[in-house]
């Protein structure tokens, strides 16, 4: 029979968000490709040091056993196939269990997430995940200026989630960010035993929660997960009740009605969290890995901002 990974959790995932490559990079933006080219070269041998999704990383592949492979990592990344010799050499140095690896040299490589069936995928380039988000898959960029994840807690996965625009989509926020705080309650209240539609991790979630359900079977790991949203009481309610049609449960919930989550991040210590909002993601990067989710209407509107800026500037 054909080799499928159909029945695996698939993580797609760039060179530089899984080591890190920055200052190769750095020389990378201000020289030119075969200078870079060169330095990889010279470094085949030099195991890279550890990026910000690491540690995610390898808490997913240690759902593995011999017996069972439930979780699959793909390098997916705008690098050269040299380059890519010295990423699967400081995954082996690092005892990181690669198979695949796709280099596409420069050209955009969100194309090959449908051949895998991703179920996530991590970037340091900021426009792959808005394509791949696009596509339908969940994305986010890696902050790679985050601090590392803590390594209190070895046996335990732990992520973190935002709810509008990351587990769910952004109805709701659309009502707050045209109508203010007072309308989205009210929105929300009215509205609180229908389901909020699909964001777009919610695959993501649901694969996490069928890996939850037999972590028994690899002893010594587990899964912990945080739904870390801006909502409080009574717009809490709507949040839950999705999650209940869903049939998924997260372990913890903070709704923290606007307070700063970075200091509730670094109290929870996930190996990443998501966010789609840039001033959330930036707060959390303090504290923990973290990722944004360049989706749903907040993010839309930051982008456009900047747009607009970088073309009065240019005037």
């Amino acid at each position: 029979m054909p080799i499928t990974l159909a029945d695996k959790l698939v993580v797609a995932i760039s060179s530089r968000a899984l080591f890190d490559f920055e200052e190769e990079n750095r020389l990378f933006e201000r020289s030119d490709a075969a200078t870079y080219l060169q330095l990889q070269r010279e470094r085949l041998e030099v195991p890279a040091q550890r990026g910000i999704a690491f540690s995610l990383v390898q808490k997913l592949l240690a759902f593995n056993t011999p017996q069972m492979q439930r979780v699959e990592v793909v390098i997916l990344s705008r690098n050269d196939p040299v380059s890519g010799l010295r990423v699967f050499h400081s995954a082996e140095a690092a005892g990181i269990a690669l198979q695949r690896g796709v280099f596409t040299q420069g050209r955009p490589p969100f194309g090959y997430l449908r051949p895998l069936g991703a179920h996530l995928f991590l970037s340091a380039n900021a426009d792959d995940v808005t394509e791949a988000l696009g596509l339908g898959y969940p994305a986010a960029h890696v902050y790679t200026d985050s601090v590392q994840a803590s390594l209190a807690h070895p046996n335990e996965l732990r992520i973190a989630f935002d709810g509008d625009a990351v587990l769910f989509s952004d109805e709701a926020e659309r009502i707050y960010q045209a109508e203010g705080l007072e309308a989205f309650q009210r929105h929300e209240t009215d509205r609180h035993g229908q389901p909020l539609p699909d964001g777009p991790f919610k695959p993501l979630l649901a694969a996490l929660h069928r890996l939850q359900q037999i972590a028994d079977a690899v002893p010594g790991m587990r899964i912990r997960t945080a739904l870390v949203t801006a909502r409080s009481a009574p717009a809490h309610k709507r949040a839950i009740q999705t999650l209940m049609s869903w049939d998924i449960a997260v372990d913890e919930a903070m709704f923290l009605g606007g307070l700063s989550k970075g200091p509730f991040l670094k109290e929870f210590e996930p190996d990443f969290f998501f966010d789609d909002q840039t001033g959330h993601v930036h707060n959390a990067a303090q504290h923990v890995p973290a990722g944004h989710v360049r989706s749903g209407f907040a993010s839309a509107m930051v982008e456009t901002t900047a747009t607009i800026r970088k073309h009065q500037d240019q005037g």
